[in-house]
């Protein structure tokens, strides 16, 4: 088949239709946002989905990536305020918010975002001391984003963080650092270890202070019961003896029998119970002790009575002759003249 000239007119005019068509529909992903230059100059921004422009008249300028994106900070050395060297390294995290301006105010975009991040890294570190570089981590995260995002707002750009990863003090410098941290802990040791034994010192006197007066106010009571005691004695003694002078007033006679045999035999008691007294030797005849005894048993029988008859005194026994002891004479070792 021969194709004549109005055929391959046609045709062709097919195939530039088709070729406009895909030339003027663009399609903008998710994530993502187009410039569009007419003429080189920048008019539009294709956001994403389905869009159409002026073919051989408008076309594509930038692709901008508008998701958050993350910029590695490499390792740097940093010269702290009190002139230690230390290096830090550290992570940023961006977004593009308007695709125009970050296209178009901006060469090199992440290269400008990495060099104006380790700029002002070296900044606020360098103004710190190193003390308050390890400890105040979070400070310097705020003030390295507060500085960022002012300096890359023109870009239409918003830095969501930057952070820290790594602080390295040199080697000789953490050893330093060790050991001012074991002496600062062994000095809080030693503080702890004093006010431990001052408390206990303390305590030790109060309770040697509290058991003195316990023992005190023991004393003092007991003191005070002998006392009554002894007060109470003496007026039973005391009434005991009214008692026996009234009814030896009354012509009451075994009433002083019974007083000089209680006397008597508590002397008596006493003599024996001594625990030096070996031999004990009493120029006391027997019929003293016997009348004594005669005394006492008729104050009982007068007391008690005699089968409920009155009470009749003893006849008092006959003297009997008791012979004194014969005593063995001792001889004085030192003196064999002498007996004893």
């Amino acid at each position: 088949m021969v194709l004549g000239g109005f055929d391959i007119v046609v045709i062709a005019l097919v195939v530039f239709v088709i070729m406009v068509l895909f030339a003027g529909i663009k399609t903008v992903p998710q994530g993502y946002q187009y410039t569009v230059e007419r003429f080189g100059r920048y008019t539009r921004t294709l956001g994403p989905g389905l869009n159409i422009i002026t073919p051989f008249i408008e076309r594509v300028g930038a692709r901008m990536n508008v998701m958050e994106q993350v910029l590695n900070v490499p390792t740097q050395e940093v010269i702290t305020k009190d002139n230690a060297s230390v290096s830090a390294d550290a992570v940023s995290f961006y977004q593009i918010l308007n695709a125009a301006q970050a296209a178009y105010q901006v060469s090199n975009l992440e290269n400008a975002i990495l060099n104006l991040t380790m700029t002002n890294i070296r900044s606020v570190m360098g103004s710190m001391d190193l003390d308050e570089l390890l400890s105040n981590r979070d400070a310097i995260n705020d003030r390295l984003l507060r500085v960022v995002d002012d300096a890359v707002q023109p870009w239409g750009i918003k830095v969501t963080r930057v952070e820290i990863k790594d602080i390295q003090p040199p080697r000789d410098l953490v050893d330093a650092m060790a050991r001012q941290m074991k002496a600062e802990r062994e000095k809080r040791a030693q503080v702890l270890e004093a006010e431990g034994s001052r408390n206990a010192q303390i305590l030790r006197a109060e309770g040697a202070k509290q058991s003195a007066i316990l023992q005190a106010e023991g004393q003092r009571e007991a003191a005070f019961r002998n006392a009554e005691a002894r007060e109470r004695l003496a007026e039973a003694e005391a009434k005991a003896t009214k008692m026996v002078s009234e009814a030896i007033a009354a012509g009451d006679v075994q009433a002083i029998n019974y007083f000089v045999a209680q006397k008597y035999t508590e002397a008596l008691t006493a003599i024996g119970s001594a625990s030096n007294s070996k031999v004990v030797l009493m120029p006391i005849e027997a019929s003293a002790i016997l009348g004594s005894l005669s005394g006492i048993g008729a104050i009982a029988r007068e007391v008690f009575g005699d089968g409920g008859n009155p009470p009749v005194s003893p006849a008092p026994p006959a003297p009997r002759q008791v012979s004194a002891p014969r005593t063995t004479p001792q001889v004085n070792p030192f003196n064999p003249n002498s007996e004893r």
